[in-house]
C-alpha cells in the first residue's frame, strides 16, 4: 500500500500530463516518496494514453487505466478510488487549476487528524459566464438540497482510507463525488486558494455536461423538485382568487363587462408551460431509477498499466 494515492481523469490532456507530474513529483517528494499516481483516460481522442504509457515505463508509481470509451469526470474518479491503495486519496483535474503545490498543505492537514480536505476556490481566473454561473449553481444547490454543501468546493480534494473504502460501497450509478463525500460526514476542514488559469488545451466539460453534473447534485441530494407541485398549485389558487377577486369588483365598481373565457386561456396556457416543467422533473427522477435498476458497471477498463 502507497502512503498517499492521486487519481487523476484525464480527457485529451496531452500536452498537460508530463508538466503535471512533474509538479506533483516536486510537491510531494520532499514529505513523501510512497506515493502513486492513477491517471484515468476517459476515452481520449489525443495522444494522452501513450504519454501516460511512457511515463508508466518509466515510473512504476504512475499507474494508469484506460476506459473502452467515454464515461464522464465521476466515473473516472469512481474508477481511480476503486483501484487506490493508499493510506489517503487525493483527487485533483489533470487541467493544472487544481494546484499540485497545495499537496503538502493537504496532507499536513490530514495528518492533524481531519479525514476529509476539502479544497475551496477563494478565486476563479476564469470567464464571467463559467465563474457567475458556478456561484448561481452552489446558492441553488443548497437552497434545494436537504444538505448544506460548501460553496465553490469541486473535486480537488483528501480523503481518509476509512472514507473512500465507505464510499465504494455507495453503488449509485448516477454519480455525484463531492456531494456523496460531504454526505458521509466524516471530520473535515477547508483550505481555500486561487484556481488558477488552464495552461493549455481546453476543457473536455461542456456546458451540457455541466448542466447534467448540477442536476445530479440538486437530484441526488433533494426531493424539493418534486414538491414544487404543491407550491405551483398554491400560486394557482391564490392568482385564481386574485382574478376573481379583481373581476368581481371591477364588474360591481365600474361596471364592467368580462369575457371569462379570455382569461381562462391565458392563465389555462401559462399553467401548461408549468405542468411540463414538473413531468420534466419526474421524468428525471424516472430516469435515474431507470438507470439504478438496469445495474450496468459504471465504467468499463480496457486496459491498465503498474496496477
Amino acid at each position: 500500500m502507497a502512503e498517499i494515492s492521486i487519481v487523476i481523469p484525464v480527457f485529451n490532456e496531452e500536452e498537460n500530463i508530463r508538466i503535471l507530474v512533474n509538479e506533483i513529483r516536486q510537491a510531494i517528494e520532499p514529505l513523501i516518496t510512497d506515493y502513486e499516481i492513477i491517471f484515468v483516460d476517459d476515452g481520449s481522442t489525443d495522444d494522452s494514453l501513450w504519454a501516460l504509457k511512457g511515463l508508466a515505463k518509466d515510473d512504476r508509481r504512475i499507474k494508469y487505466l484506460s476506459f473502452s470509451r467515454n464515461f464522464g469526470q465521476q466515473a473516472a474518479f469512481t474508477a481511480g478510488l476503486d483501484f487506490a491503495t493508499g493510506n489517503a486519496v487525493i483527487t485533483m483535474d489533470a487541467d493544472l487549476q487544481d494546484p499540485p503545490q497545495l499537496i503538502p498543505e493537504m496532507i499536513r492537514a490530514w495528518k492533524e487528524g481531519n479525514e476529509i480536505v476539502l479544497m475551496r476556490r477563494k478565486q476563479r481566473k476564469e470567464g464571467f459566464f463559467k465563474r457567475n454561473s458556478a456561484n448561481f449553481y452552489y446558492k441553488l444547490l443548497n437552497r434545494f438540497s436537504d444538505y448544506k454543501f460548501p460553496g465553490n468546493v469541486g473535486e480537488f480534494r483528501l480523503i481518509d482510507r476509512k472514507v473512500a473504502d465507505e464510499l465504494k460501497n455507495l453503488k449509485e450509478k448516477t454519480r455525484y463525488l463531492r456531494g456523496m463525500v460531504y454526505w458521509m460526514g466524516y471530520r473535515h476542514t477547508i483550505i481555500e486558494y486561487d484556481r488558477p488559469k488552464r495552461q493549455s488545451g481546453k476543457s473536455g466539460f461542456s456546458l451540457l455536461q455541466m448542466v447534467r453534473l448540477g442536476m445530479h447534485g440538486i437530484l441526488n441530494f433533494s426531493l424539493l423538485p418534486l414538491r414544487l407541485g404543491l407550491i405551483v398549485g398554491l400560486v394557482a389558487i391564490l392568482l385564481g382568487f386574485s382574478f376573481l377577486t379583481y373581476i368581481i369588483v371591477d364588474v360591481l365598481v365600474n361596471d364592467v363587462y368580462y369575457e371569462l373565457i379570455k382569461w381562462l386561456s391565458v392563465v389555462t396556457f401559462i399553467f401548461t408551460g408549468f405542468l411540463f416543467v414538473l413531468i420534466w422533473i419526474l421524468g428525471e427522477y424516472t430516469g435515474k431509477i431507470y438507470n439504478e435498476v438496469k445495474n450496468r458497471p459504471i465504467y468499463l477498463v480496457r486496459e491498465k498499466g503498474n496496477l
